[in-house]
């Protein structure tokens, strides 16, 4: 239900969307990794693992990795420092409750404040996933970038934690999701959007060694049905190239040291 919240009217009918991806959209998505054998990572605000424990329980029992996404899916960007903290501390402790520790953070807008890169290495995160300064290999993020209109680039410190870029044309949420008021088209045919994903995908297979390639999703979007079979087309096509599946937990952990 949280990313609603970032409308400035919420009706009850777009909570009801929201909790669609609760009550169907992950069961259903679960019993598709099972069946493929697919590890995933989810990105859970703390604001849905208290309303729908269940599932969230259901992520880890079936072994995929839990990650920060915010408390209540609100846009870093737009809030002050303090509320900022408060929001990432508050959805820690709500992943704390369920036993995790999570590695990797994306921001609820894919946008960062100021602040958000050193809060994410203050408290020890590994990853961040929600830049798009490359699209298939994984970078250090910098903190400190000066730049203006009128003043060129100067460049700040490497963060210490890594960026697993993610892009909107491999996000569900522009290609799908549709909505009233703000206008949002949205319901694209799933063969326009497998052409794109399928298309990033053989690109990268044959020009990027060692790349990484990161679709995002949501529940409530991918989880309707003619969505998910494509979405499994798309896997098969992948498992064709040899491709690896993994938790993004693994891919940065692999690329940077473990921590204590």
């Amino acid at each position: 239900m949280s990313v609603w919240f970032g409308y400035e009217h919420v009706t009850p009918a777009m909570l009801q969307r929201g909790e669609y991806g609760a009550r169907v959209g992950v069961p259903r998505l679960l019993q598709m990794l099972e069946r493929r054998a697919l590890p995933a990572t989810f990105f859970v605000p703390g604001h849905t693992l208290e309303s729908f424990p269940e599932p969230s329980l259901a992520i880890l029992e079936a072994g995929h990795e839990l990650a920060h996404h915010s408390y209540a899916h609100v846009d870093p960007g737009r809030q002050p420092a303090d509320e900022e903290r408060a929001d990432m501390e508050r959805a820690l402790a709500a992943l704390e409750a369920l036993g995790v520790r999570p590695l990797g953070y994306r921001s609820p807008s894919a946008d960062l404040s100021e602040a958000t890169l050193g809060l994410l290495e203050e408290h020890g995160f590994v990853y961040d996933s929600s830049l798009m300064a490359d699209d298939f290999r994984l970078y250090r993020p910098r903190i400190g970038d000066r730049v203006t209109r009128e003043e060129p680039l100067v460049r700040g410190r490497e963060a210490d934690l890594l960026e697993i870029p993610m892009s909107f044309e491999l996000d569900d949420w522009p290609h799908f999701q549709f909505n009233f008021d703000p206008t949002r088209v949205g319901l694209s045919a799933p063969s326009k959007v497998l052409e794109i994903w399928q298309g990033e995908l053989d690109y990268m297979h044959e020009h990027v060694d060692g790349g990484v390639l990161v679709l995002t999703m949501h529940p409530q979007v991918i989880g309707r049905g003619h969505r998910v079979a494509m979405l499994e087309r798309f896997v098969e096509h992948a498992r064709g190239l040899g491709v690896e599946f993994a938790r993004m937990e693994e891919v940065a952990t692999r690329a940077a040291p473990a921590r204590p």
